[in-house]
């Protein structure tokens, strides 16, 4: 009776202590990952006011504006020089505080932080969204279905393909196409934009059978089938650089990845136990590398939110990709940042989600560490 009634306290404070052990790697995960984004955040905005020279540059512009707006102001009037610049230095002040520099960059950097980490982006300086407002939570929403259009379509497209025909290739080592891949592998040396030229100077200019950039002609199809269509025709030459650009060493990789796995032991003993080739891959092959496919797919998905700057900019798609180039090109801080916080938000979330995903597809894993028994 002693005997039975141990085994069921003896699995409670084995359920406690796993509950436990879950609690402290959640809770340490977390912490973990809200240090690394304060740190990443307060980054950015230092590297995005080049740690705080983006002030004097500003202060330089004020200064410059001011003495253009003072001179057309007296220009037709008897103004006495002291008067004249003390205008001046009034309207520098009153910019100078309408834009914040009147309090020194260090205690300005902390109160970005706080506001960035509240997902407070604020407003754009220097650029606007098509609705005219700067709004940056705005400006950003307003280019993320282009952007998210672009690069979903190429990047699930390079994913998915490139899986499939490296288990393909795997199947078939040394064959022919095999060799080709390896071969081309070195193209993807190349950026996307370097193909996207050659594609813009071949199907645009020499063959005209497509545009050479944009998202839609102007003027837009008034239907909306017409309209999908001018879209996904426009869309084609800046996926295909992005696809191709990546495509063969996409390939390799995987391809090499598989390899690796098809020639542990346990697949041997796969094959002499009788296990169909379907059988020893998918139990033998792809489940082992599942977390890694995972893993590489969160960070793609992630990685949409990016966009692809310079090709983005070669094909005149109006992405936050694009966005973003213009924003540096005009020290426009706030979209940069706000940019680069939404990013390390989302990455911050997956990176969680992959911990209790890796659980569930690989047993080897535990869960907050620790023995098992």
């Amino acid at each position: 009776m002693v005997a039975t009634n141990e085994i069921p306290q003896a699995s409670v404070k084995s359920d406690k202590s796993s509950i436990k052990r879950i609690a402290r790697f959640m809770a340490f995960r977390v912490f973990m990952l809200i240090v690394t984004i304060v740190i990443g955040v307060y980054a950015t905005i230092l590297i995005a006011n080049m740690g705080g020279y983006v002030d004097t540059i500003m202060r330089n512009s004020i200064r410059e504006s001011a003495i253009m707006k003072v001179s057309a102001m007296t220009a037709n009037k008897a103004v006495e020089p002291e008067a004249r610049q003390k205008m001046v230095e009034d309207l520098i002040r009153l910019e100078e505080k309408r834009n914040g520099l009147d309090t020194p960059f260090f205690i300005r950097s902390f109160r970005y932080l706080e506001n960035g980490l509240k997902l407070e982006l604020g407003r754009a300086k220097n650029m606007a969204s098509d609705s005219g407002s700067r709004t940056v939570r705005l400006i950003l929403l307003e280019r993320l279905p282009a952007t998210l259009l672009l690069m979903g379509s190429s990047q699930l497209i390079l994913f998915f393909g490139s899986v499939f025909f490296a288990l393909a290739l795997s199947r078939k080592y040394g064959s022919f196409w095999d060799k080709v891949i390896i071969a081309l592998s070195p193209t993807s040396a190349a950026p996307p934009w370097f193909y996207g030229i050659f594609f813009i100077l071949i199907f645009a200019a020499f063959l005209r059978i497509l545009p050479f950039g944009g998202m839609v002609d102007s003027p837009p199809p008034t239907n909306t089938i017409d309209y999908i269509l001018d879209v996904l025709k426009h869309l084609i030459l800046p996926a295909s650089s992005l696809i191709i650009s990546s495509w063969f060493l996409s390939i390799y990789n995987w391809r090499t990845f598989f390899l690796i796995y098809s020639s542990e032991d346990y697949v041997d003993m796969g094959k002499a136990k009788g296990l169909s080739p379907k059988d020893i891959e998918r139990r033998y092959i792809l489940r082992p590398t599942m977390p890694t496919i995972i893993t590489n797919f969160a960070l793609l998905v992630i990685g949409l939110w990016t966009g692809a700057t310079i090709t983005e900019t070669i094909f005149l798609w109006p992405g936050l990709g694009r966005t973003i180039f213009r924003a540096i090109g005009l020290y426009d801080t706030a979209v940069i940042v706000g940019s680069t916080i939404i990013y390390a938000y989302l990455l911050a979330i997956t990176v969680f989600i992959l911990d209790f995903i890796y659980v569930i597809v690989d047993p080897r894993v535990k869960l907050g560490g620790g023995n098992q028994t």
